[in-house]
């Protein structure tokens, strides 16, 4: 394991020896310091730089390009998320398809429910996942069981050669400025409007309120011109850049009430939960008046 004082890669700030800082023209001002006790590994795929960490107070932790993608002590707030919210409207999910998550985590998330029958997740970089199998087990443990099934591989390619073939599809996504620019586009949720069943729910990583209202503006808007209803929840989680990441969630169907869920976990599965509720579920699509003028979302009725 090396020192973290003499790390390369990006966010190992040599000004502060064995700190990540976390300084991103995505969101500037304003930066993240994550002090780090061990380098568990750095290296580049053929798309990115990747760094896992262990650090001093939020336990291991994977980057990509300098940007922080999950910590052990609050993965839980994004993976159950992203992933219970979509599973959670959808009465009978069956077949899932996830794009992105190269670690595991909405994996581990997704097969807790017992109607799954398959889960396929395509993600394009092949480091993020040995590394995650090698450091991250307490995400990559979803790729082990036996409804999962993995590629790694184009995202887009993989869902446009899907009809009609899922009940959710959930895309958990590094941010815009990389690889996983594609995922953002219109060209890309007319490929999962086609990949999803009558009656399917999408639910994909939709940035922070305090940084890109015009980036979700713009998504909801051609998502609007596709799906029949479309929504927006967030949750809080300490070390994405503001605190908060939200979800953009659409359903094929029109009038579709997404802070309702239509099922609710069983009595074990809630007691293993760390975040989701179905009353958190609810309270995520409740925007501050700002994001929700910005968004023109009505106010949801009592």
């Amino acid at each position: 394991m090396a020192d973290p004082s003499t790390a390369t890669n990006p966010g190992m700030n040599p000004d502060m020896k064995g700190w990540f800082v976390e300084v991103n023209d995505q969101w500037p001002g304003q930066a993240m310091a994550m002090k780090v006790d061990k380098v568990l590994f750095e290296g580049s795929s053929d798309f990115q730089r990747v760094g896992v960490y262990e650090t001093s107070a939020y336990g291991t932790m994977m980057t990509l390009d300098g940007v922080i993608q999950s910590t052990q002590r609050d993965e839980h707030a994004y993976h159950e998320m992203i992933a219970h919210i979509p599973m959670f409207l959808h009465p009978n999910p069956q077949h899932v398809c996830i794009i992105g998550g190269g670690d595991g985590g909405v994996m581990r998330e997704v097969v807790r429910h017992p109607s799954v029958i398959s889960a396929d997740n395509c993600d394009i970089d092949g480091v993020v996942v040995e590394q995650s199998k090698v450091h991250l087990k307490h995400l990559s443990c979803g790729f082990e069981h036996p409804k999962s099934h993995l590629t790694v591989g184009d995202g887009l390619a993989f869902i446009s050669s899907k009809t009609a073939q899922y009940d959710v599809v959930i895309v958990d996504s590094s941010d815009p400025d990389g690889p996983a620019g594609t995922l953002f586009g219109e060209t890309f949720y007319k490929a999962v409007h086609k990949a999803l069943k009558p009656g399917g729910i999408v639910c994909s990583q939709g940035e922070c309120m305090w940084l890109h209202l015009d980036l979700i503006k713009s998504m909801m808007d051609f998502c609007g011109g596709l799906f029949g209803t479309v929504g927006y929840a967030y949750t809080t989680i300490p070390t994405y850049p503001s605190g908060q990441i939200g979800f953009l969630i659409s359903a094929k169907e029109e009038g579709v009430p997404l802070h309702k869920p239509v099922r609710e976990p069983e009595e074990a599965m809630q007691e293993a939960m760390k975040y989701y509720s179905p009353e958190i579920h609810s309270a995520s699509f409740v925007l501050p008046e700002f994001a929700r003028k910005k968004l023109g979302i009505p106010r949801q009725k009592a």
